[in-house]
């Protein structure tokens, strides 16, 4: 579904979600709205679709309890594909496996690892990234869907990363692929998680990081 049909869905069915669920969603579709927007701006789409992603999961943790942010997506996503009984999830991944999947997963550029030897931090990455790569392969054949979903959240995160941390140039054309990958990948992720969400308005999503608060 689009940010038309998912926001039309959500206003038929508002009444139904609990507020923090309401406010989650609409917060996700409004950002989603805004990828939409400027779909032709490779970076700002990307980033866009990002912030729509992490109002989805996003939950405010005790400091004593405080999960690092792979973490927090392994949790949100077990819990999605737990509720996926149509493998929604699963065949978009299969169908996208030879196209921005692969190419994002076999993207060296993307890969934590690779920037940590850059910075003398680790000796190799080279053997992690192949085990990972091949990993991928395994998981898509075993329908591992959380194993593989995570290997390519934890790509798109180091993009990310690049982007909102001002390490990368505005539409540079050195890192062109990456983000043109990460945002087809992204726009097809996050209307799916915001739809399982809504089809599910009974669940619990957590508290919302930051409430409504009004003056």
């Amino acid at each position: 579904m689009d940010s038309k049909s998912l926001k039309l869905k959500f206003k038929e069915r508002k009444l139904y979600f609990a507020e923090n669920n309401a406010i989650r969603i609409h917060r996700a579709i409004s950002w989603l709205e805004s990828a939409y927007d400027v779909k032709e701006n490779d970076d700002l789409a990307f980033i866009s679709l990002w912030i729509s992603f992490n109002a989805c999961y996003a939950v405010p943790m005790p400091k004593d309890e405080m999960l690092s942010e792979k973490e927090n997506f392994r949790k949100f996503l077990k819990k999605l594909i737990k509720l996926d009984s149509e493998k929604r999830f699963y065949n978009l991944l299969w169908n996208q496996f030879s196209g921005p999947v692969r190419l994002l997963i076999n993207n060296q550029y993307v890969f934590k690892p690779f920037w940590d030897f850059q910075r003398g931090e680790i000796k190799d990455w080279k053997k992690q990234f192949d085990q990972s790569v091949e990993e991928s392969m395994k998981y898509l054949s075993a329908q591992k869907v959380v194993d593989l979903l995570e290997v390519v959240l934890d790509r798109l995160y180091t993009l990310r990363n690049q982007l909102v941390h001002g390490g990368a140039t505005y539409k540079s054309e050195v890192n062109r692929s990456q983000v043109i990958d990460g945002k087809n990948i992204l726009s097809m992720l996050v209307p799916l998680i915001i739809e399982i969400m809504m089809d599910n308005e009974y669940e619990d999503w957590g508290e919302i990081y930051y409430p409504v608060i009004l003056t």
